[in-house]
C-alpha cells in the first residue's frame, strides 16, 4: 500500500514515551524507536542498527544516546552514530539511521514520515481541546486489525450507530438525519443533525438533559488527512438553539501500523478548573465510550477487513448510501494527495536521472 508521507501522523500519547525508556512502534510498515533525551525532548529514529540489523529497542538509553544491545554502537536523536567501542573507535561513514521530525503537542507525539525538510509544524491539525495546560485529557488506545481508511469511514458515516450501537450511542432515526458535507481546502466536514430524537440513557446523563426528552442532536466531524478526526457532539431539547446545549469535542486519531492494522487514539477531556470532579467525569465518559468502540466497532471493522482481504476497496465496487458522502469525499481527497505526492516524487527522480 502507498501511504501519504509528507503529513503529520500521530505516533503516541505523550505519556507513552517515558523518561529513560525506549519505546518502539510500527508506523506505515516501518519500525520506529522513540525516546526522550536528557532534556526531555522526544526523539524518533529508525529502529534498526545498520551493522547487523538488530532492533535498537532491545538496547538501552545512555543519556541521550541509544546503545545497540548487540555490539554496543550508540546513536543520537539525529540518527548519527556517536560511539564505536571496537578497534580504534573510528565510526564508519555509513553508520547512521534515519531520523524523523517529531513534535509534542495536544497531549500527543506527532511524527513526519516523509521528507524531513518539508516538516512544517503549522500543518498539525488543531486539537487544542487536548491542550494539557488547560484540560485534563482522559486517554485511550486501541489496536485494530483493519485498514486505517475503514476507520475513517466509520467515524465519518455515523448512520451506523442506530444499528451497531442501539443501546449505547445510537437512537431511532439517526439514519434519517439531515446531513451535509463541506470541503475547506483538504479538510472535509461531515454534518449530521437529528430532530426529535430519543437518545440512549447514557447520552442524556452526559448532556445533562432530562431522560426521555425529545432532542435535536448534532454530530459534526472534521477530517484531516490522513485520518485525524475531531467529532463535535451536542444536543438540545427539540426546537431550542444550539447555543443552549453543551457541545463536546471528541478526537479520533488513526495511524496505519501496516496495510491491514491501525493504531487508534481517542479521548475525552474536561477543563482543569473542575478539579478532581472533572478528572472523574472525563474518566467515566471515556470508559463508557471505550465499551462500544472496543466491543462493537472494532469487531465489525476487523470483520470488514477480513472480507475485503487484499482487494482494492474501489475495485470491489461498493454501493453508496446517503450517509456515505463524507467518507467518500475524504477518500477522494486522500487518494488525490497520495497521487500528487507520488507524481512529485517521480518527477524529482526523473530530474535526478537526467
Amino acid at each position: 500500500m502507498t501511504f501519504l508521507r509528507n503529513v503529520w501522523y500521530v505516533a503516541a500519547w505523550d505519556n507513552e514515551i517515558k523518561p529513560e525508556e525506549l519505546f518502539a512502534r510500527t508506523l506505515l510498515n516501518e519500525s520506529v524507536l522513540f525516546f526522550r533525551d536528557e532534556n526531555g525532548k522526544v526523539q524518533a529514529i529508525e529502529n534498526r542498527c545498520p551493522h547487523r540489523f538488530a532492533p535498537l529497542s532491545m538496547g538501552k538509553l545512555c543519556g541521550s544516546q541509544v546503545q545497540c544491545a548487540y555490539h554496543g554502537l550508540q546513536f543520537n536523536g539525529s540518527g548519527a552514530c556517536t560511539h564505536n567501542p571496537h578497534g580504534d573507535g573510528t565510526i564508519p561513514r555509513a553508520a547512521k539511521v534515519k531520523a524523523f521530525p517529531v513534535v509534542e503537542r495536544y497531549s500527543l507525539i506527532w511524527i513526519w514520515m516523509g521528507e524531513p525538510g518539508s516538516a512544517d509544524e503549522s500543518l498539525i491539525p488543531d486539537f487544542s481541546c487536548m491542550d494539557p495546560s488547560h484540560f485534563y485529557v482522559a486517554k485511550r488506545y486501541l489496536h485494530a486489525r483493519a485498514n486505517y481508511v475503514l476507520e475513517s469511514d466509520n467515524i465519518l458515516d455515523l448512520s451506523h450507530i442506530q444499528f451497531l450501537h442501539p443501546s449505547t450511542l445510537g437512537g431511532e432515526g439517526v439514519s434519517q438525519s439531515i446531513t451535509s458535507v463541506e470541503q475547506k481546502g483538504d479538510t472535509v466536514w461531515s454534518y449530521r443533525q437529528t430532530v426529535a430524537e430519543i437518545m440512549p440513557e447514557f447520552l442524556y446523563a452526559a448532556m445533562e438533559i432530562p431522560s426521555g426528552t425529545p432532542v435535536d442532536r448534532w454530530i459534526d466531524v472534521r477530517w484531516d488527512a490522513p485520518a485525524c478526526m475531531l467529532l463535535l457532539a451536542g444536543a438540545v431539547p427539540t426546537g431550542r438553539p444550539r447555543s443552549e446545549g453543551r457541545e463536546t469535542p471528541m478526537p479520533h486519531l488513526f495511524t496505519p501500523e501496516t496495510d491491514k492494522t491501525t493504531h487508534y487514539w481517542f479521548s475525552f477531556q474536561m477543563p482543569h478548573e473542575m478539579g478532581p470532579m472533572g478528572v472523574e467525569i472525563a474518566e467515566q465518559q471515556i470508559s463508557a465510550l471505550n465499551q462500544p468502540f472496543s466491543t462493537e466497532d472494532l469487531p465489525m471493522l476487523e470483520a470488514q477487513q477480513q472480507m475485503i482481504g487484499d482487494a482494492d476497496f474501489w475495485a470491489l465496487k461498493p454501493i453508496l448510501l446517503h450517509g456515505d458522502a463524507g467518507a467518500v469525499r475524504a477518500r477522494r481527497v486522500l487518494d488525490k494527495l497520495i497521487a500528487d505526492e507520488v507524481a512529485a516524487a517521480g518527477g524529482e527522480r526523473l530530474i535526478v536521472q537526467s
